[in-house]
This record gives structure tokens, C-alpha cells and sequence, in this order.
């Protein structure tokens, strides 16, 4: 049976995170039910995703996969589907895959961009779309403090309670803090992610720029996997699922979201 990719986009804002949930109010409930309007079954397609986003978590790319018999050029599978799609969801590509691709368990890495908007007061234009601020920040010290989390960890003292993974142990490649404008922007980049993983790093590493921490405390938080120890899990509103990166025998386009869609505040590396 043919394997078809398609690569997403969200703004999760409105939804309860990727996963579906009896309530149906979450981005896979929605899309599997116009996967099924779109090929006539009348009933939702099941669908694989590279990684699960919570509740509020926004994708500027997220890649599935699913088997399907129907035979349609990429392009009808982009309108087709988006025909049936709320404007906070949408298809941005397909591909006809080989039967070895699999979303979530041939992907290499997923990168997560999370802007935090500094300012004294709320930011009306970018609420739900961006985390927030009010205290002065220590860049240089939050970098320093970032630098003990590179390389393959233990990331209990970063999991959530809730979370399912067998084992804790991840590969954090990168972790940039940049200042763009009013924005400090976090761009994380792992093989894999914990459960409030992203929100819980940034959370700390504010503890740390808000001088309530001093940098050493990263490691020592990192070597206790207690996370009870740690930062309270920081709002979703800022958090992208920006890019996936697959071995270079799965040619995917436009893996990269990020590039394009939260332009200026992302950078390639």
C-alpha cells in the first residue's frame, strides 16, 4: 500500500495539542477527519507524526505519514485536504514516500524555536503566539548556564510528571539564545523531546537570567534528574515546531518551517 508524507503547519492555539483525545478538540482529530472527507470514506484516516506538540504548542512543521490506496497528484492532496481544514491548519506539502519512511521513527532530529517577547507590559499582537517577560535578563549568563545541557543527559529534572518515554536519556545538538528586537529567541535542536521538555529548559534558563539562579545551578539541576528541584514548566504560547531533519535517502521538501514561516527570528545552522 502506498505511503503518502505531508508536512503541516498550526497554530495550536486554539487546539488541545496534537494527540487525539476523546473531546476531539485536538490538530490530529481535526486533520484525520478531513483526510476522511477528502478521500470520501466517511470516516478519519489514521495518521503517524514526527512529534506530538501539547496543548497551545504551535507547528511551522510537522511531518505524518499514513497508507492509503487512493492516487492523487501531491498537489491534489494539498488543495484537496485543505478544502476541509480550519484556517489555523494547513498542508503545505505531499509526497509519495517509500515504505520504509516513517515520521517520528526515521526522523534524525526536531528543532523548537520558542520567542519570548520582552517588555514591560503584555504583548496584545502576539498573544498565544509568543511567551513573555516583564524582568530584565541576563543574556550572557543564560548562555553560559545552556552550555551544560549539550550533549546526551539524563533530562529528568526537564520531564514532565505526565510523560511516557521509556527512558530519559536525549541529545540536545543545540540550544541558541539570540536577542532580535524585543524578542529573546530559544532555538533547541534534539534528537528527541521529552514531554515539556522545551518548557521546562526555557523556564530554568529564565530562572538563571532573572538572577534568582546563578549559571552553575543548570548543571547541578541537570545531575540531580529530580524534577521536582526545577523551574515551573513556562507558558506554551511561544513554542514552534520548526524543522525535522530525516537521512538524506528520504528527500522531504521544505523540512525546514522555521526558514520561512517565523522569518525574521530564526537563523540556519
Amino acid at each position: 500500500m502506498p505511503r503518502i508524507a505531508l508536512g503541516l503547519a498550526y497554530d495550536g492555539s486554539a487546539w488541545q495539542g496534537w494527540q487525539t483525545q476523546p473531546h476531539g478538540q485536538t490538530v490530529q482529530d481535526r486533520f484525520e477527519a478531513a483526510l476522511g472527507e477528502f478521500s470520501g470514506v466517511g470516516m478519519p484516516l489514521a495518521t503517524v507524526c514526527a512529534g506530538r506538540t501539547d496543548t497551545g504548542v504551535h507547528a511551522a512543521m510537522q511531518v505524518v505519514h499514513l497508507d492509503t490506496e487512493m492516487d492523487r497528484r501531491d498537489e491534489s492532496w494539498v488543495r484537496g485536504v485543505n478544502a476541509f481544514l480550519p484556517d489555523s491548519i494547513v498542508v503545505q506539502w505531499a509526497q509519495v514516500v517509500s515504505a520504509d519512511f516513517h515520521a517520528r521513527f526515521s526522523a534524525l532530529s526536531r528543532t523548537y524555536v520558542y520567542l519570548l517577547w520582552r517588555g514591560r507590559v503584555r504583548p496584545a499582537l502576539w498573544a498565544g503566539r509568543a511567551g513573555w517577560c516583564f524582568q530584565p535578563l541576563d543574556l550572557d549568563a543564560m548562555r553560559q548556564a545552556a552550555q551544560a545541557l549539550l550533549g546526551e543527559h539524563d533530562f529528568s529534572s526537564f520531564r514532565s510528571a505526565q510523560c511516557q518515554a521509556r527512558q530519559p536519556v536525549r541529545t540536545l545538538h543545540r540550544l541558541d539564545i539570540e536577542e532580535r528586537g524585543p524578542f529573546v529567541v530559544f532555538t533547541l535542536r534534539a534528537n528527541a523531546f521529552l514531554h515539556h521538555m522545551v518548557r521546562n529548559l526555557v523556564g530554568a534558563l529564565l530562572q538563571v537570567g532573572q538572577g534568582r539562579e546563578q549559571a552553575a545551578w543548570m548543571g547541578q539541576l541537570l545531575q540531580a534528574r529530580d524534577r521536582r528541584l526545577g523551574a515551573p514548566t513556562f507558558m506554551a504560547d511561544g513554542l514552534y515546531l520548526c524543522a525535522i531533519e530525516y537521512a538524506g535517502n528520504h528527500a522531504l521538501p521544505a523540512l525546514d518551517g522555521g526558514a520561512t514561516l517565523l522569518w525574521p527570528f530564526t537563523s540556519p545552522r
